[in-house]
């Protein structure tokens, strides 16, 4: 297998702008990219997040796979962030709009970890490693 340089998520939202604000609002930054068709926000030296319309996909896709629009607040991923304050984080997330799923809680693989939606239902996780 070929070296791994660079991880880049891609989450197939239904509203572009209404995404972004969102994303903007709790990761506290600009996206580094934003143009018709993606949005991305480079949240490491090695890992971005992109935000791409559900009808940019479904073109690439070319009718092989159900459209994305099918899945829309069904969760089709997970986004699990580590951060030094997981309540904290989780907290302004629920102020920016996201929706809770599970509160912040001791989870048995040794993180403390809580649990929300993004406006197209994908899961948010904030945690931080148990000390």
């Amino acid at each position: 297998m070929p070296a791994i340089h660079h991880v880049q998520t891609i989450l197939y939202v239904e509203d572009q702008e209404r995404s972004t604000a969102f994303y903007r609002g709790i990761l506290g930054r600009e996206p580094d990219l934003h143009v018709p068709g993606m949005t991305e926000f480079h949240l490491s030296a090695i890992c971005r997040l992109g935000l791409m319309p559900n009808r940019g996909i479904a073109k690439i896709l070319e009718g092989k796979t159900p459209h994305p629009d099918k899945g829309n607040g069904i969760p089709r991923c997970e986004l699990y962030l580590k951060v030094a304050d997981a309540r904290a984080a989780y907290d302004h997330a629920l102020a920016c709009g996201a929706v809770p799923i599970s509160t912040v809680q001791p989870r048995d693989w040794g993180d403390t970890a809580g649990y929300l939606a993004d406006p197209d239902g994908h899961i948010i996780a904030f945690a931080q490693t148990l000390a």
